[in-house]
């Protein structure tokens, strides 16, 4: 059994660092399995990119800004610019050897310039079982990402609220029935990583009639792991006697991530308790602002970007807790990492996050934007609920759910049955 896993990069984004782990997971069970990207950083044997060569890496980025750009001429804003995609331009890799000698063609994520609808439909058309794995809305809907309160996806997309003029037969109605034209009797099997995802996909009008499998993304248990507290701290230049609440920056303009929220529970955390001021500081990784973070009412301590993966370890183990106020989200990789490493989360109750934390066990699930709640759940967490247990409970959680030997089963067991 040859398994082909496809994605736009092997490391840049979330849904690259799901299916590179997956990638892994598999082999360490002696699965025959490579990952084919356009975007490559790694040098690993498994991985291969369609990208060789000078001319190739800059009609890459032809693809990708012809297709920004395009959209940008439609966009209601320009916070929406890469929330949407249409999928109008991309590359054929049905004669790339690894997808011509696979058994089974397993997608991931391909959005950016990989490949568009017409390459998709040559894919299909070598009518080989296709196992496409979601990591968010975009395979049923219209166009975009994560569709908000928009629930058109149900039924016939349209009128969409990322678009300037929206329609009936905008462009989200348009590539919505292209997609309908484009899976009609294709052999795919959706998989999406959290059942929050796999129920909204069935309710959709695009995968309704399809097998729709989840299957939670892996993670390396003996790489995110617990390390010793107060020796990593003073390597850090970081106070033991302080209580440390990291945050991943990635993108702090992006409504969806919610730093909002985020900032409006520090300033009711520093008025209800301000006592705080002398314990609690903050740890911020990612693509930190400067200028955003000093307005918040304590003192941040900023680890820039984090390539190496021992330097991420380093960061979750340091702080007490990791808070993520996204209001959107499907299995999120910074929850699972900060969990496996012992540390609990504190985070809003919505999309598949609260298959991730049980709350006041192994962090605090938030009602849904509601900033006092974010509040009470970061103190509670770091003073009244008992660590140690929480510590536990938060490393117990990725154990038994996240492992790659229990998420290679799954998928394993999908491949054999797909290949009977």
């Amino acid at each position: 059994m040859q398994i082909t896993l496809v994605n736009t990069s092997d490391s840049v984004g979330g849904a690259a660092v799901a299916c590179n782990r997956l990638l892994h997971a598999l082999n360490s069970k002696q699965i025959n399995v490579n990952l084919l990207v356009q975007n490559q950083s790694s040098n690993s044997p498994l991985v291969s990119s369609t990208t060789s060569g000078f001319f190739k890496s800059k009609l890459n980025f032809y693809r990708f800004a012809y297709e920004r750009f395009i959209f940008s001429l439609k966009e209601s804003s320009k916070e929406v610019r890469f929330a949407y995609s249409l999928a109008n331009t991309g590359e054929d890799i049905s004669k790339n050897n690894l997808i011509k000698q696979s058994d089974i063609i397993h997608l991931h994520w391909i959005n950016f310039g990989f490949l568009s609808l017409k390459s998709l439909e040559k894919v299909f058309a070598l009518n080989k079982p296709v196992v496409w794995t979601l990591h968010d809305m975009w395979t049923f809907t219209g166009g975009c990402h994560y569709s908000g309160d928009c629930i058109a996806y149900q039924i016939e997309c349209g009128n969409c609220p990322f678009l300037k003029y929206p329609h009936k037969n905008d462009i989200s109605n348009t590539l919505w029935n292209k997609k309908t034209k484009l899976y009609f009797e294709k052999n795919i099997t959706f998989v999406t990583c959290s059942n929050w995802l796999a129920d909204i996909a069935r309710k959709s009008s695009l995968l309704k009639n399809f097998r729709i499998e989840s299957i939670p993304n892996p993670i390396d248990i003996d790489i995110y792991k617990p390390l010793e507290k107060e020796t990593l701290r003073k390597g850090m230049n970081l106070d033991n006697n302080k209580k440390y609440v990291l945050f991943g920056s990635m993108n702090v303009g992006d409504k969806r991530k919610g730093f909002k929220y985020l900032s409006q529970t520090l300033e009711i955390l520093d008025a209800k308790h301000p006592d705080m001021q002398e314990k609690l500081e903050l740890i911020v990784f990612g693509k930190s602002n400067q200028a955003v973070f000093s307005k918040l009412p304590y003192k941040f301590n900023d680890l820039g970007m984090l390539k190496e993966e021992n330097k991420i370890v380093e960061a979750y183990n340091a702080a007490n807790l990791f808070v993520l106020p996204s209001l959107e989200d499907n299995l999120p990789n910074t929850i699972m990492e900060s969990l496996s490493c012992g540390t609990p989360v504190v985070a809003f109750n919505t999309g598949g996050i609260p298959e991730m934390i049980k709350h006041k066990s192994n962090g605090y699930l938030a009602e849904y934007k509601n900033a006092e709640d974010l509040a009470n759940g970061i103190y509670e967490t770091l003073f009244q609920i008992e660590n140690t247990n929480a510590n536990n409970n938060a490393r117990r959680k990725v154990i038994d759910s996240y492992a790659f030997e229990n998420i290679a089963r799954q998928y394993k067991r999908l491949y054999d049955d797909l290949l009977k």
